[in-house]
């Protein structure tokens, strides 16, 4: 049996919300970097055998940032915030995405995520959950979308071929 996903306004506007937080940042794809493999009398050693991929920095200061959050919040009808939320080494800035029970927020993340790989060329992302079932549903889920998801980037590459 396959599901059909029917495209919600709400969805979609929490996805061009998120992804536009990022508007200004350059599309670029993956950058390469060296696995530190831990400290040897007191200096870092790195493998060349060992290479691997991360997303690129976000390019965007925090006031461009923090700018383009205030206007979402303008957007939304949202009281605007007077900082930019960091956690110290965890990114370029704290986004918190609050909808409520069975409104499709797993939908919501992993379009989101495809969304920012499309247009900013990021492909590493974390998804951190509370417990093993949501994790498996979470899981699920990915699977699940996959193809949905692949026809949807295929009618957007359609339409813009269309209007150049």
């Amino acid at each position: 049996m396959k599901f059909k996903f029917k495209i919600q306004q709400y969805q979609t506007e929490a996805v061009e919300q998120t992804v536009n937080v990022f508007a200004g940042q350059p599309s670029k794809t993956n950058a390469q970097y060296r696995r530190d493999l831990g400290k040897r009398k007191g200096q870092i050693t790195f493998d060349e055998e060992y290479v691997g991929w991360r997303n690129n920095d976000v390019e965007l200061t925090d006031a461009q940032l923090l700018q383009n959050i205030k206007k979402m919040q303008v957007d939304a009808n949202i009281p605007q915030s007077k900082l930019l939320v960091k956690q110290n080494g965890l990114g370029a800035c704290s986004l918190d995405i609050e909808m409520e029970t069975g409104t499709g927020k797993t939908y919501v993340y992993i379009k989101t995520m495809f969304e920012m790989n499309k247009r900013y060329g990021w492909s590493k992302f974390i998804v951190v959950v509370p417990s093993i079932a949501i994790r498996e549903g979470v899981q699920k889920s990915f699977s699940m979308l996959e193809e949905h998801l692949s026809i949807l980037t295929a009618l957007c590459s359609r339409r813009t071929r269309r209007r150049k």
